[in-house]
C-alpha cells in the first residue's frame, strides 16, 4: 500500500510539472557567435607565372648523375672503417 500511495503521489507531480519555456536568449551566456573566417588573399597571377618559369629552368638533380663539370671527378666516399687487430693480443683458442 505504501509503494501504491508513494507511485500515486510521483505521477500526480509529474503531471503537474510544468517546465519553464526556452527563450532564444537563454543560449547567450553558453553559445559563441559564429564569425566566418576570412577568406584567404589569392595570389598574384603575375608571382604564379614568375615562380613557374624558374621552376621549369632548374636543372634535375637526379641522384648517382654528379654534375661532373663544376665539381670535377666524383669522389667515392669510404664510410667502412675497419678495426685494426692488435697482433701483440693473443689469440684464445
Amino acid at each position: 500500500m505504501l509503494s501504491l500511495r508513494a507511485s500515486d503521489m510521483y505521477l500526480r507531480e509529474l503531471k503537474s510539472y510544468k517546465p519553464t519555456p526556452v527563450k532564444a536568449s537563454d543560449a547567450e551566456g553558453h553559445v559563441q557567435k559564429f564569425a566566418a573566417p576570412k577568406p584567404p588573399q589569392s595570389p598574384e597571377e603575375s608571382d604564379i607565372a614568375k615562380d613557374l618559369q624558374a621552376y621549369e629552368q632548374q636543372q634535375v638533380e637526379i641522384e648517382g648523375q654528379a654534375n661532373t663539370s663544376s665539381r670535377g671527378p666524383a669522389v667515392e666516399q669510404d664510410w667502412f672503417e675497419e678495426e685494426e687487430d692488435d697482433e701483440e693480443t693473443p689469440a684464445h683458442h
